[in-house]
């Protein structure tokens, strides 16, 4: 992902939200997940689509075709900062409803789903 400069304030959303999201209404959410493929391998959380961020070239041109950009999307990565820039990214595609997911992985393992390793 080029750098680039973001101002606009990125909404959130906590682990306890996603958690409670996924479970009422998962057909009303895109889920992306930025991380790299080797730490996917050791923590997930299914329904996650994943979109390495290191991966950038190959799928960011397909963004608006493989998501919707009005339906509600939540990107996590390791600790929420990966997901930050995803989240700012998205904004300026054209996303109308995007949240990144506070603490990543790593607080969803400590707070909601300790089944998930932490790495």
């Amino acid at each position: 992902m080029a750098a680039q400069s973001f101002n606009k304030p990125i909404p959130e959303i906590s682990v306890e939200q996603l958690a409670q999201r996924m479970a009422e209404s998962p057909e009303e959410l895109q889920l992306i997940d930025v991380r790299e493929i080797q730490e996917v391998a050791i923590a997930k959380i299914e329904g996650f689509e994943i979109l390495p961020l290191s991966e950038f070239a190959e799928w960011s041109d397909q963004i608006t075709t493989r998501f919707d950009p009005n339906t509600e999307t939540l990107v996590i990565c390791h600790h929420g900062s990966r997901s930050a820039q995803m989240c700012q990214w998205l904004l300026t595609q054209g996303f109308t409803n995007v949240k990144n997911v506070m603490g990543g992985i790593d607080a969803y393992s400590l707070r909601v789903d300790y089944r998930i390793p932490q790495y």
